[in-house]
């Protein structure tokens, strides 16, 4: 159910002209006055409910990127445990052959 803002038009208009408003300006400024509070004007329920859909929207938020950040933080150790092993895999080979070339300098210079 939405609020009703009221407005009595007809003491809008009484007042105006007790300060010296023509019957007609007073009545152009109450019913201009009237469209505007009837067409724009958020009531109390209507700030409380966008206030309800943000924070619920602002939840969803804050689920969904923490939820990416885990899985962010899963491929990055995924991706950081691979690139270990091939490293290790290229170290192997590098001392592997730098081994396999002392051997040979060894057995070249013992001749």
């Amino acid at each position: 159910m939405k609020d009703t803002l009221i407005f009595d038009t007809h003491l809008f208009v009484k007042k105006l002209k007790s300060v010296g408003f023509t019957e007609g300006q007073a009545e152009v400024q109450a019913e201009a006055l009237s469209e505007l509070i009837e067409g724009g004007l958020a009531t109390k329920r209507d700030l409380k409910e966008l206030e309800a859909r943000l924070t619920r929207d602002i939840k969803e938020l804050e689920a969904r990127l923490t939820r990416d950040i885990k899985e962010l933080e899963a491929r990055l150790t995924r991706d950081i445990k691979e690139l270990e092993l091939r490293l290790s895999i290229r170290l192997g080979t590098i001392m592997t052959a730098g081994v396999a070339a002392i051997a040979v300098l060894i057995k070249l210079s013992s001749h």
